[in-house]
């Protein structure tokens, strides 16, 4: 007598993960920031406009420092399935071209930048600030061009009919890319032609706004994936 198929797993959407991937780095910022701020840590003001602080600063010591880094690494793996997802995604909606094969290898990499700059944040040591500096760099530089990689191919998804999507939400990525270029080269303007306290508040300000682009990023995969019903299915394999 043959035992019942079992029944497959239901399907779990996809929109929830995309959320959180961005939302938690930001709860992880505001949390460190808050504490830094109510125990001296770092100035009272607001980081956006002023500049006063970095988020490396406002999350390098004591409580907020463990808050950051207990939500920050899971939110770096997160992030990064979150990338190899939108590929796959991206490849059953029938993208094509070498910029989507990139996708998910660069979404990893920007993940494990961004353990290493978790990881070593609050250390001291030069090997351990080149290891900071890295992960910022290389998380920032990778997750830029993945917004721009995954915006370029849903437009293109969109112009051959096969996705539909309200023309805010199809050149979200692309756009929150480009701001983020244009703060880059804003912010190194700046640095050529002018010197301190300027040099540094502005780095602050270009460091804020560009990890909110990434929270807004998120969010936009997360609002495509909730209009499209992209769902993640588990089965088992025929023996």
């Amino acid at each position: 007598m043959n035992a019942p198929a079992a029944t497959p797993p239901a399907p779990w959407p996809l929109w929830p993960l995309a959320l959180l991937a961005g939302l938690l780095p930001l709860v992880a910022t505001v949390l460190a920031t808050v504490l830094s701020m109510q125990q001296g840590l770092v100035p009272a003001c607001n980081p956006f406009w002023d500049g006063c602080t970095s988020i490396s600063r406002a999350a390098r010591h004591e409580l907020p420092n463990h808050l950051f880094r207990a939500l920050m690494l899971p939110a770096a793996t997160l992030q990064a399935l979150v990338w190899v997802l939108a590929a796959r995604w991206l490849l059953l909606c029938g993208a094509a071209g070498r910029g989507v094969a990139w996708i998910a290898p660069l979404g990893v990499g920007a993940g494990v930048a961004l353990v290493v700059y978790g990881s070593f944040l609050g250390t001291e040591g030069p090997v351990y600030r080149w290891l900071r500096q890295y992960g910022t760099v290389a998380y920032f530089g990778f997750t830029c061009l993945n917004l721009l990689l995954t915006g370029n191919a849903v437009q293109a998804l969109v112009r051959a009919g096969r996705l539909a999507m309200p023309r805010a939400l199809e050149h979200a990525m692309v756009a929150l890319a480009t701001a983020l270029v244009l703060l880059g080269v804003g912010n190194a303007i700046v640095a050529a032609a002018f010197g301190e306290p300027l040099k540094g508040r502005v780095e602050n300000v270009t460091e804020w706004w560009g990890a909110l682009i990434f929270v807004l990023g998120f969010c936009a995969l997360a609002l495509m994936w909730r209009r499209e019903r992209a769902v993640l299915s588990l089965g088992v394999s025929p023996r």
